[in-house]
């Protein structure tokens, strides 16, 4: 795939080719599950933000089943200065007390949610808004740290409500907030929802939209990009320290969601103009892909 711009400057045959070539892509994931983690500049620039939402209407339009997990990080901290609440975190996690916690939920579900909602139909497809509460689609539990609140994981996955949207041709739009067995409500990592929800469907990929480039053997260097590797080289990387930091829990969700019989997972740079496209219907794509030695 190339640049938009570029796509069209060029001649009526060249345009043909290209989608030509991309025929065989689409007969192999036409019908397939692909679970999108949404966030990072991706989310914050319009330009970028534009490009992503054709791209998963686009999939939608050729046969794919996009379900889309979002986070609101920036958002979140915008509402929270305004209110006069100072951000806190913990070891990587939003801080989230009860005050907290209702900033989390007004802005995840009730504008980040519902813009890219309204942003999709816009594009020409189908979009559903829901939160872990809608229809029980998953249920939290708290994470277990001290000192961190209403920071939850994910302990149960109902995919029903998903299953009858996407196979009615509708886009899943789903924001990491849930309830636990009593009603209360939990901030979820937007990564670790996106992993469990790929897990329970059964998705053919998981495509984590962040701002980087990718695994990095050097994280100052772009050019040491690891583009494929399996499971037991992603843990490596991770106890030898070359894999850290916010990247440990991104590595580690696409782990947990192989396991469980996820067939590849992505972790892209969502910097870059129509990422998605060029992960999905590339040979070498653009950022790293994990999958199960077996795939190797």
């Amino acid at each position: 795939m190339i640049a938009e711009q570029e796509y069209l400057q060029l001649s009526e045959s060249t345009r043909v080719r290209v989608l030509s070539e991309a025929l065989p892509y689409i007969q192999q994931f036409t019908g397939r599950t692909i679970v999108v983690k949404y966030g990072g500049a991706a989310m914050k620039d319009a330009n970028l933000k534009d490009k992503v939402i054709r791209d998963i209407v686009f999939l939608s339009c050729i046969g794919m089943r996009p379900v889309i997990v979002h986070g609101g990080g920036p958002e979140i901290n915008s509402w929270l200065d305004k209110l006069g609440i100072e951000p806190q975190f913990k070891n990587g996690l939003r801080v989230t007390d009860a005050a907290t916690m209702d900033v989390v939920e007004m802005v995840l579900v009730g504008r980040v949610n519902k813009e890219l909602v309204s942003l999709i139909n816009q594009a020409g497809g189908s979009a559903v808004g829901l939160c872990g509460k809608d229809g029980n689609l998953f249920q939290a539990r708290p994470e277990g740290q001290e000192g961190i609140g209403f920071v939850g994981e994910v302990s149960k996955v109902n995919t029903k409500i998903l299953e009858s949207l996407v196979n009615s041709n509708y886009i899943p739009v789903v924001s990491s907030v849930a309830a636990d067995e009593t009603g209360q409500a939990y901030n979820i990592n937007a990564d670790t929802v996106a992993g469990e929800i790929a897990a329970a469907l059964g998705a053919e990929k998981l495509i984590l939209l962040t701002d980087t480039a990718g695994i990095l053997r050097d994280a100052k260097d772009p050019s040491t990009l690891i583009t494929k590797l399996d499971i037991q080289e992603a843990r490596r990387l991770i106890e030898t320290g070359v894999v850290s930091g916010g990247m440990i829990p991104k590595v580690k969700c696409c782990v947990r969601s192989l396991a469980q019989g996820v067939r590849a997972a992505h972790i892209i740079d969502g910097r870059i103009p129509h990422s998605l496209l060029l992960e999905i219907f590339t040979d070498t794509g653009i950022g790293s892909m994990i999958v199960s030695s077996e795939f190797i």
